[in-house]
């Protein structure tokens, strides 16, 4: 195994990174910032292209507001199911991210049964 080639775990980290700064609102450039370091190094951490070293993932957890361990959730699952989306790449998407927010400040919960039930009839009518 070469060393230096990103591991399965750093994808995990990466996408867990792009997770939390989309949630918080944070650019990669200001997370950069922060941490001391380019937006395209964030942005290669959050592909899962280059490894992060422990200490810049202390601190890009501590510009987060997050434990370290938060970054690493998902890490544990069966290479068999590698392959399936997860609930953290869906949120990686800024739009998935938004649908999610709107959805969980909807207080009525006939309403939220009402829009998941809308939405999972506009995926059963649409042709993919």
């Amino acid at each position: 195994m070469d060393v230096k080639r990103p591991h399965t775990i750093d994808k995990v980290v990466g996408r867990n990174i792009r997770t939390y700064r989309l949630l918080k609102g944070i650019s990669q450039t200001d997370l950069g910032d922060k941490v001391g370091i380019t937006f395209q190094q964030i942005q290669k951490y959050e592909k899962g292209v280059n490894r992060v070293g422990s200490s810049r993932l202390f601190l890009i957890a501590e510009a987060l507001g997050v434990p370290v361990t938060d970054l690493f959730e998902g890490s544990q699952d069966a290479p068999s199911t590698a392959h399936r989306s997860s609930p953290y790449e869906l949120l990686a998407d800024p739009l998935s991210l938004r649908l999610a927010l709107a959805f969980a400040a909807i207080p009525e919960a006939a309403t939220r049964r009402s829009v998941v039930a809308l939405v999972e009839s506009i995926k059963a009518n649409s042709k993919t």
